[in-house]
């Protein structure tokens, strides 16, 4: 169906008043006139400033916990004296739902590159907009990382400098299929908490965006960090390895590129395609206009 009718009760009284939910028109692929638009370079900032600040807090943590936890330079309990895996995980979700939070409304605070690509592919965004978010993104990363360094050089080249890299053990197919699937929940989850329909159709139910989708980038580093110690952001790996720049980090970067990339494919076609049936509804529409 093309529309949802939702019936709602009016306080005081008993009549009903029907209230139409319709699909918003997708984004063109192509806007030019976005150029013209100082909303769309406030975006663009907006996605450079987040994207740093998403670096630089995470890395310091990925860092400060490999410090607490070298023998040579601690005499406490590794187990006991850093933040854990736990606590790593919780910066990086943490991050991003404050991030989310404070950018939703300027850009869609999307922070990350397969998330932009999914939202394209979902025809939320332009293709110009989606390019000029990634490039965004990425230079925010490499600034990200930069103040990091540039705060803490020798335990930044000394502990990996955050760099994603598939850990001892693990093939590179492994790594792909954790990269692929973690990216898939996380877009997924995108999709699923700004649906317009669920805003129209659970009105009644707040529903904090950016909350479940921190708890989602929380939750998939919980399983994959000690796999490729969990990348599922283009932006988050590229900058790591462009300041980190050893060749381990750039070995198995193209992990974090193609996993990344089709995990924000396969959710944004099983989202739009197979849970609202876009391709359903555009083959209604034509036989009716027919």
């Amino acid at each position: 169906m093309a529309k949802d009718i939702e019936t709602t009760a009016e306080q005081g009284g008993g009549e009903f008043s029907a209230k139409d939910y319709h699909d918003p028109p997708p984004a063109p692929l192509i806007d030019f006139d976005e150029l013209t638009k100082w909303s769309f370079y406030r975006a663009c900032i907006a996605e450079f400033i987040a994207t740093l600040l998403f670096l630089y807090v995470t890395v310091l943590t990925v860092i400060g916990h490999k410090v607490q936890t070298d023998p040579t330079k601690n005499t406490v309990d590794p187990d006991c004296g850093s933040v854990g895996i736990l606590g790593i995980a919780w910066a990086f979700g943490g991050m991003i739902f404050i991030l989310v939070y404070c950018t939703a409304g300027i850009s869609g605070g999307h922070i990350n590159p397969a998330v932009t690509l999914g939202l394209f592919l979902g025809r939320k965004v332009s293709l110009i907009r989606a390019i000029m978010y990634m490039v965004a993104q990425c230079l925010g990363a490499i600034c990200g990382c930069g103040l990091v360094k540039a705060f803490q050089k020798t335990y930044y080249n000394t502990y990996g400098g955050g760099a994603n890299e598939l850990a001892p053990g693990f093939n590179k197919g492994t790594g792909l299929g954790a990269e692929i699937i973690g990216t898939f929940v996380l877009v997924y989850t995108v999709f699923s908490a700004t649906d317009p329909k669920r805003s129209a159709r659970d009105s009644h139910v707040p529903v904090l965006a950016p909350l479940p989708i921190g708890f989602a980038v929380f939750m998939v580093h919980l399983a994959t960090i000690p796999i490729t110690g969990t990348g599922i952001n283009p932006a988050r790996s590229f900058g790591a390895a462009v300041i980190y720049n050893k060749e381990k980090a750039w070995d198995d970067q193209w992990i974090f590129w193609v996993g990344p990339f089709i995990g924000a494919a396969i959710a944004a076609f099983y989202h739009q395609f197979i849970l609202r049936a876009a391709a359903i509804k555009a083959l209604g529409s034509f036989r009716s206009n027919a």
